[in-house]
This record gives C-alpha cells, structure tokens and sequence, in this order.
C-alpha cells in the first residue's frame, strides 16, 4: 500500500501546478516519511534515477558537442583565430587541439606531420589550447600573434620548432623561434597587445568547453572527438574514411 502511494505521491507533485507550500505541516511530515521510507525500501530506485539523469545528461552533452561538429563555417572549423596547414581545401579536415607544453602534444607531433605528408588531401587546423600553465599561455599569446606574419608551410615550421623543443616553452621560447625565422620583433610585440590574441585563445577555450575537451591532445576529425595521442594508424584510418564516407567511421 505504501509503495503504492508512494509512487502516486511522487508523481502528483511532479505533475502538480500548485506549490507545495498549500501542503499543511503534518501533510508535509507524511509525504516526506512515505516518500523516505519507499527509497530506504527499495534503494534500487535511487540507483535507476541516478542511471536516468546521468544517460539524460550525456545525451545533452552529446547534442551540445554534435552541434560543434556539425557546423562547417563554425569557429573549430572555420574561425580566425586559428592557424591552417596542409592543403587548406582539403577533402578532409583534422583539428588539433594542443598545448605548447603537452609531453604528449610533443609525441603526436610527427605523426600529424606523416599525415600531412602522406595525404595531400588533408586540411589541419591547430587550435591552440594553453592549459599547462602561465608559460603555456605566454606561448600561445605569441603563436597567436606570429600568425599575422606567417601562414600555411611557414606557420608549421614555426609550430614544429616550438612544439619540438626540450624543456619548458614560453615567452622566450616563443619569441626566440619567432626571431629565428624571421619575424618582424617590433610588429610581433604590437600584435601581441591586440585585444584579438586574447580573444582567439578565450574562443578556443569557450569551442574546447563545447565539446568537452579537457586535455591536450585531442582532435575533431568526421565530426568525431578523439581524445589523447591515439597514434598514426588510428587517425589515419579515420581520416581515410571521411574521405570515403565523410564520416570517421564508414
């Protein structure tokens, strides 16, 4: 009998337009015991609504992030505040999302450069994104800016010498391969006042959060999320089947 009212009482408040405030004390005292006394009685329907509103999450977090995915002319596809290397109309697209600093970042390096060489149908875009610290962000804030003097193949040799180095990478790091390649210092330390540095790596960030992307690497490649440096063969074999399929998985 309890559970049966149990069950009523919860869904006639679920249902209910009133407040529960016309519910006199005492009414309140019973409802509270039954409800109390049903879960202590059958803890398994606690662990069933956890489960329910745990997948419901899930599936909202997942439409969040499809939508990401799903838009071409969007930011992680299509912003400004991104660099782009390979063939930048290519039939396939990887984006990579990465730190300055990341000992794995520094792994998958040259398997995104076999890729690259291997297919010159792929666009790849670098989204840099400076979570290991000040030193990280410093890097990236002159990245950002060195990409108003540097583009395309110039860009990834910038990229790979500074992703390559040993030890931490920062400021200095940062200006020194700048310097090294060329970059006009005085037009550099300008464009890295310019609000528009700050606000490429917030947007990343802000896409990063979208899609729940929380460490570094990971990539979008067929509208799918790869999380870590998974390696040449798998990034590989999804690349190839969106240039088959369009899809990461045929």
């Amino acid at each position: 009998m309890k559970v049966t009212l149990a069950i009523s009482v919860l869904a006639a408040l679920a249902a209910a337009p009133a407040p529960a405030a016309e519910f006199t004390p005492n009414q309140k005292d019973e409802i509270g015991a039954i409800v109390k006394d049903y879960l202590v009685s059958h803890p398994e329907a606690l662990r069933e609504a956890i489960d329910a509103m745990d997948k419901h999450e899930k599936e909202l977090e997942a439409e969040a992030r499809q939508k990401v995915v799903a838009d071409q002319s969007g930011v992680l596809f299509a912003s400004s505040h991104q660099a782009v290397v390979g063939n930048p109309k290519g039939g396939a697209t990887l984006v990579e999302f990465f730190d300055y600093n990341c000992h794995y970042c520094k792994g998958a390096l040259p398997d995104i450069a076999r890729l690259m060489q291997n297919d010159p149908n792929l666009k790849v875009v670098l989204k840099d994104f400076p979570v290991l610290g000040p030193g990280s962000v410093e890097a990236a804030q002159v990245a950002s800016a060195v990409r108003n003097q540097l583009t395309g193949e110039k860009f990834w040799q910038y990229h790979q010498k500074l992703l390559g180095m040993h030890g931490p990478v920062g400021k200095a790091e940062a200006l020194a391969v700048a310097k090294e390649l060329g970059v006009d210092m005085d037009r550099l330390e300008k464009d890295m006042a310019n609000p528009d540095v700050r606000d490429g790596i917030e947007e990343t960030l802000r896409t990063a959060d979208e899609l729940q992307i929380n460490g570094t690497p990971s990539f979008v490649v067929g509208q799918e999320v790869v999380v870590g440096a998974v390696g040449y063969d798998e990034l590989k074999n999804k690349i190839d089947s969106v240039h088959k399929c369009g899809r990461a998985v045929c």
